[in-house]
């Protein structure tokens, strides 16, 4: 245990958020440096309880309490060590992961739970500061060859730990740098891509192959990718959700997926302006979960007129419902640094109809509220309104992922929800093919999609060699907590 009094003397702090007329100004991380003695007092906030409940929270196991007392101690390289044990990638997981381990904290039963997620991201800094986190080469190779199909937190899960257990492997990505929605799909205000690039570079010395601008399926065909001893699939749940309605063909009408790429490349530098930009305009972003506040917060920065983010579910309690106990993830009402910077937020609406003007272009929502009766969301009489919108934005989820070109050209199974069938080693109805993340899960968390990265890469390796030597946190049935 860390200090023993500390969740009686020591209150949950985290660190400040920048200012936000400064931090619209530019596209950095949102947040201030943390003091070290403040970080060691919330690390020794943590109970040890005899059952750490907040290892049935994360997937990946992540031994918390070990490297919370570890901090506590100052003994930093422990504390990491500790730390990649379970996680490869605890940098995106400390900026990105809603921590579920969080709200799975006994201290939350009665109190803030302890700043997990905070401890994590600060040991990963501190680490790669003091030069820690060095290439792990294997030892002896196996002479087995393996392509790994996407390059986003699966991928490259699966990515590391087979380039460590000797097999030579290859990450073939269709966009053109390594990343997936780490590179392109998530703004640079909620994960810097130095974070990304130094990883990689990681990776690249450890012997890990990365190849871009190669669109599997197309660029390359299926045969051509049976050749390799195994091959893991890990492109994503990519087929994002559309909105069928009147007025839908008109301009101005872009999904998320479409709006925050090109916005992430000028930020990067790559594109000197997005050709979705929302400067002077009147945003409405159709979706109220994490991408939708990735496009609350690409707007403001674009220096857009008004943003409105809509929401057809009812707007959540401020703390756990009986619908949502400890210690299941609840579901209340969060605000992100994202809404902090402004826009409304409106619940309990549906988006009718697109209404365009004389050119084409999208000028207004019609809205209505909406109740739910019986399961099914019922509009409400004599609440219909026009909601100004010269950019609309579709952030409502995806379906899976995309069938086009690659799993129909390689004719692997799918389960009934649309995703890439697997067994209990992650592997496909084609012998030598494994699939990772959402592919396979559908829709999910970074951390869920780090943990069957490392599960499919233990199924490959076992594969490949017959023997068990890498960790598996998850089985492809695993579920978080509901």
């Amino acid at each position: 245990m860390a200090d023993p009094k500390g969740f009686l003397t020591t209150t949950r702090e985290e660190p400040k958020r920048r200012p936000v007329d400064l931090r619209l100004m530019d596209w950095r991380e949102v947040y201030e440096d943390f003091a070290t003695t403040k970080l060691q007092k919330q690390a020794g906030r943590c109970m040890d309880c005899g059952i750490p409940f907040c290892h049935q929270g994360c997937p990946l196991g992540n031994l918390i309490p070990e490297w919370n007392t570890l901090t506590w101690r100052e003994d930093w390289q422990q504390a990491i060590e500790r730390l990649h044990a379970t996680n490869n990638f605890p940098e995106f997981t400390g900026t990105l992961c809603p921590a579920p381990c969080e709200t799975a904290c006994v201290l939350g039963i009665n109190d803030d739970p302890v700043t997990i997620k905070r401890v994590e991201i600060s040991i990963i800094d501190r680490a790669f500061d003091e030069g820690w986190v060095t290439p792990q080469v294997p030892a002896t190779k196996t002479g087995k060859k393996v392509a790994v199909v996407g390059s986003g937190p699966s991928g490259l899960a699966a990515a590391q730990q087979l380039t460590r257990a000797g097999h030579s492997v290859v990450v073939l990505e269709r966009a053109d740098k390594i990343g997936g929605l780490l590179r392109y799909g998530i703004p640079e205000f909620k994960m810097e891509k130095a974070r990304l690039d130094r990883r990689l570079d990681q990776m690249r010395a450890e012997g890990t192959e990365f190849r871009t601008s190669v669109n599997v399926g197309v660029d390359l065909p299926a045969s051509e990718l049976l050749a390799y001893d195994a091959v893991v699939l890990a492109g994503g749940a990519t087929d994002w959700r559309d909105l069928p309605i009147p007025g839908r063909e008109l301009d101005g009408i872009h999904q998320a997926m479409e709006f925050l790429p090109p916005a992430n490349r000028v930020a990067s530098g790559e594109l000197t302006e997005s050709p979705y930009s929302a400067a002077g305009l009147d945003v409405v972003v159709i979706g109220g979960g994490d991408t939708g506040a990735d496009c609350v917060g690409t707007s403001h920065r674009q220096g857009a007129r008004s943003v409105t983010q809509l929401e057809i579910m009812p707007k959540p309690p401020e703390s756990r419902s009986d619908a949502h106990p400890w210690p299941t993830y609840p579901m209340i009402y969060r605000v992100s640094s994202a809404h902090e910077e402004g826009g409304e937020r409106l619940y309990a609406v549906n988006t009718q109809e697109f209404l365009g003007d004389s050119d084409g272009r999208v000028r207004a929502l019609k809205l209505v509220e909406v109740r739910n009766e019986g399961g099914k969301f019922v509009p409400v009489p004599g609440t219909e309104r026009e909601l100004p919108a010269q950019l609309v934005l579709l952030a409502m989820g995806f379906l899976g992922p995309q069938k086009q070109g690659l799993l129909e050209d390689l004719g692997v199974e799918l389960d009934a929800r649309g995703n890439v069938a697997r067994d209990q080693a992650f592997k496909t109805s084609l012998d030598n093919v494994f699939v990772a993340g959402d592919m396979g899960r559908g829709q999910s968390l970074i951390v869920w999609a780090i943990a069957e990265g490392r599960s499919a890469a233990a199924g490959v390796d076992a594969y490949l060699t017959g023997r068990d030597v890498l960790p598996r946190p998850i089985a492809p049935t695993d579920r978080p907590i509901a």
